[in-house]
C-alpha cells in the first residue's frame, strides 16, 4: 500500500478506499477485516452495533476482489463497507427495530435499499443500534442499551439513529444507512460530526423498511464526507416498483453536484423561526460563522419567515403517533416475534397482550397510547384533522419560501450532544431536539446536516441544515460539499479528525 493509504485504512474516505479497491492498492478483505477488528477493539465501548455479520462481510468482500481479478468492473462503492440501521430487513441476518417484540426475527427478504447496495458490491457490516422502532432523539430508548457518542462516551449520539453515526464517528465504518422520519438522520450527524441526507420523500424505496410514520419515514445515506454521501444516496436512490410511495422519476445528479461545490449567485434562506430562544449560544455561534463562509462563497443570504413552522412540533407528535399506532398493531406475537403467555392456559387476547406489554418499551407504549386515542371516534377530527392541516400549512411556507431562494438553512438540533439519562423521563424535552428537523418530513424534502465547528462551551460538534425542495437533492449537495471545502481548508482537515482516540 503507498499514497493516501498509508494512513490507517479505518480513516479513509469511502471514495479513497473504493478507487483504491479498483486499481487493486488494496484488497476488498483487507478493508472489510480492517473494520470488523476495529468494531471488536471498540464497539464494546460505543455500542454501535446490534449485530455483526463477520462471515457474510468477508463473503461479500471475497466477492468484490473476485470480481476485479477476472477484469469485472467495479462501481463507485464496490468492497466498501457500510453500517445498516436496524430498521431495514436483510434476508437472513436479525432485525430486531431496536425491540424485544422482534428478537430472534430473521427476515426472509431483502429491502430494495440493501437489494441495491449488494448489487453495488458495498460490504454490509451488521446492523446498527437505534431507538425502539425509531421512537426517540437518543438511542436510549433501544431495548438492547443505549449507544454512547465518541466525542465524549457519557453523551448521546443522536436518535433514532444513533447507531449509525456513532459507528462512522468512531471509525467503525466509512458509510452507514440511516432513516428519517422527524429527523433521526440529521441530528445524529450534527451531534456526531457526521453527515447525514434525509432524502425527498420517495426518493428512496420505502420497501423493507420497517415503517414507524408510513408518511414520514425516509432512509438516507450517513457519512465522513459529503461526496461520500453523494456516491452513497445514488445507489440507493431511484424508483421501485414494489413502493407505492416511490417517484417515477430519475435520481438528480448528486455526485456531479458535489464534486461542483460552488454556491456562487445561489439564493440562502435563512429561517427566522428555527434560530434564537431554546438554541444553545455555542451552536448559534457556528451556525453565523457557517453563513459567513457561505456569503464569502459568493451565496447570497436573506432571512426568510415560516411562521407555521412553530407548529410543526405539535402536529408532527400527533401525526406520528397515529401511524405508529396502526403500523405497529401488526407486532402481536401471534405471527413473528416474541410470544409471551403461550401455554395453551391462555387466550389470544391474552398472549397479545402479554406479548406487547413485555415486547414494547415505554416510549413505543407512549406512542401507541397517544396515537389510538387520536385516531378515536370523537376526536379524529379535533386532534388528527387539525394536524394534517398543520402540515398542509406548513408546505405552504416551504413552497413560499422556495420561490425567493434555492435553499433554507438553520442549526440542525437546538444543542449539542446531551448527558445520557438527562432527558430520559421528559419526553418532551426530548422531542424539542426535532424541532428544526421536523418540518422538513412533514412537507416531504431533502435536507442535510453537514458538520460546521465545535460548540466553545463543551467542544462538541454542530450540525448546519440545508432543506431544498422535493427532488432538488443536488442543491443540497452543492452547498454541503461547497461549505466542507471551505471548513476544510480553514482547519487543515475535515472536523471528524479532532473526535477523541478511544
Amino acid at each position: 500500500m503507498s499514497g493516501p493509504l498509508e494512513r490507517d485504512l479505518i480513516r479513509q474516505e469511502a471514495a479513497t478506499l473504493a478507487g483504491a479497491i479498483a486499481e487493486g492498492d488494496v484488497s476488498s478483505r483487507e478493508v472489510t477485516q480492517a473494520h470488523l477488528d476495529r468494531i471488536a477493539e471498540v464497539d464494546g465501548e460505543v455500542h454501535a452495533f446490534l449485530y455483526v455479520d463477520v462471515e457474510g462481510a468477508l463473503a461479500a468482500a471475497d466477492a468484490v476482489d473476485a470480481r476485479r481479478a477476472s477484469g469485472g468492473a467495479l462501481g463507485p462503492l464496490a468492497g466498501v463497507p457500510l453500517a445498516l440501521k436496524d430498521v431495514l430487513v436483510m434476508k437472513g441476518i436479525p432485525t430486531t427495530c431496536g425491540s424485544r417484540i422482534l428478537e430472534g426475527w430473521r427476515p426472509p427478504y431483502d429491502a430494495t435499499v440493501v437489494q441495491r447496495l449488494r448489487e453495488a458490491g458495498v460490504v454490509i457490516l451488521g446492523k446498527t443500534n437505534m431507538d425502539e422502532f425509531a421512537m426517540g432523539s437518543s438511542t436510549e430508548h433501544s431495548a438492547y442499551g443505549p449507544t454512547h457518542n465518541p466525542w465524549d462516551l457519557e453523551r448521546i449520539p443522536g436518535g433514532s439513529g444513533g447507531g449509525s453515526a456513532a459507528a462512522l464517528a468512531a471509525f467503525e465504518a466509512p458509510l452507514a444507512i440511516g432513516t428519517d422520519t422527524g429527523g433521526s438522520i440529521r441530528q445524529p450527524a450534527a451531534v456526531t460530526g457526521t453527515v447525514g441526507v434525509k432524502p425527498t420523500y420517495g426518493g428512496v424505496s420505502r420497501y423493507g423498511l420497517v415503517a414507524l410514520a408510513s408518511s414520514l419515514d425516509q432512509a438516507g445515506p450517513c457519512a465522513r464526507t459529503v461526496m461520500d454521501a453523494a456516491l452513497l444516496h445514488s445507489v440507493i436512490a431511484g424508483h421501485d416498483p414494489r413502493d407505492s410511495t416511490s417517484i417515477p422519476e430519475a435520481v438528480p445528479d448528486v455526485v456531479a453536484a458535489a464534486t461542483r461545490a460552488d454556491v456562487r449567485g445561489m439564493r440562502i434562506g435563512l429561517v427566522k423561526e428555527l434560530s434564537g430562544e431554546g438554541y444553545q449560544s455555542g451552536v448559534e455561534l457556528r451556525f453565523r460563522e457557517a453563513v459567513e463562509i457561505l456569503e464569502h462563497l459568493g451565496a447570497e443570504v436573506v432571512e426568510v419567515s415560516c411562521p407555521n413552522f412553530d407548529y410543526a412540533l405539535a402536529a408532527y407528535y400527533l401525526i406520528l403517533p397515529s401511524e405508529c399506532s396502526s403500523n405497529l398493531a401488526r407486532f402481536d406475537g401471534m405471527r413473528y416475534g416474541l410470544r409471551v403467555g403461550d401455554d395453551g392456559q391462555h387466550s389470544v387476547e391474552e398472549v397479545m397482550a402479554a406479548t406487547r406489554e413485555a415486547g414494547f418499551g415505554s416510549e413505543a407504549k407512549r406512542r401507541i397510547m397517544l396515537g389510538t386515542y387520536a385516531l378515536s371516534s370523537g376526536y379524529y377530527d379535533a386532534y388528527y384533522g387539525q394536524a394534517q392541516k398543520v402540515r398542509t400549512l406548513i408546505r405552504r411556507d416551504f413552497d413560499a419560501a422556495f420561490e425567493r431562494v434555492d435553499v433554507l438553512i438553520s442549526p440542525t438540533a437546538p444543542t449539542t450532544a446531551f448527558r445520557l439519562g438527562e432527558k430520559i423521563d421528559d419526553p418532551l424535552a426530548m422531542y424539542l431536539n426535532d424541532v428544526a428537523t421536523i418540518p422538513v418530513n412533514l412537507a416531504g424534502n431533502c435536507a442535510m446536516s453537514v458538520p460546521v465547528g465545535l460548540a466553545p462551551e463543551d467542544a462538541l460538534p454542530v450540525g448546519l441544515q440545508i432543506m431544498a425542495p422535493a427532488m432538488a437533492d443536488a442543491r443540497l449537495y452543492l452547498v454541503g460539499a461547497a461549505l466542507e471545502g471551505a471548513l476544510r481548508d480553514r482547519w487543515g482537515h475535515l472536523l471528524i479528525e479532532e473526535v477523541p482516540s478511544l
